[in-house]
């Protein structure tokens, strides 16, 4: 694996702490919304269980994709903007709208929908954040100066002739070393 030498710039390292940020009040809506599901009754074994293990799993690769995003694996980067930035996004926000445009009554509101409702602005707002700081152009060009991942010489690539002290002649400047290609 390879590391870095340098450390993110600040607009990557923001965005890092805004998915973090998004990750625990997801996690805290979690938590609300089971507590909502136990005290009015309506939670089963298996809804809770699918429900948080899902969420479970989710975070998890939230935070695997928000650490190799800091480490400037734009692999990375592109992965967390599909699937939280986008989908993840539209997953929270397209059920509100809906009622919005179907002149749904709010209703009463008591404490828990003030707190989950307060919890899902700041996760929308941080997703929000780590989606326009991700692509700012000091971000883009840290992920452009990241080292890439070497290939390594395996087994595959024993057959590979070895013409390293060719230096490039008669191969259009070109010298295969190795088993990867080197452009002189």
């Amino acid at each position: 694996m390879t590391t870095l030498t340098s450390s993110p710039p600040p607009v990557v390292r923001f965005a890092a702490i805004a998915w973090l940020t998004a990750v625990a009040a997801g996690a805290f809506e979690t938590v609300l919304a089971v507590g909502g599901m136990l005290a009015d009754g309506t939670a089963t074994a298996g809804a809770l269980i699918s429900g948080v293990g899902l969420r479970l799993a989710v975070f998890a690769v939230a935070i695997f994709l928000t650490l190799r995003l800091r480490a400037g694996r734009n692999w990375a980067r592109m992965a967390i903007a599909v699937m939280l930035g986008v989908f993840g996004l539209l997953s929270m926000v397209i059920e509100p709208i809906k009622d919005l445009l179907a002149g749904t009554p709010l209703g009463p509101l008591d404490g828990l929908d003030l707190l989950f409702a307060g919890s899902r602005v700041v996760h929308v707002l941080a997703v929000l954040t780590a989606m326009a700081l991700m692509f700012l152009p000091q971000a883009n060009a840290y992920f452009r100066k990241t080292p890439r991942r070497h290939t390594t010489v395996g087994p595959q690539d024993a057959a590979l002739p070895d013409t390293s002290t060719d230096m490039g002649q008669g191969s259009g400047g070109h010298r295969r070393s190795g088993g990867t290609r080197t452009v002189l």
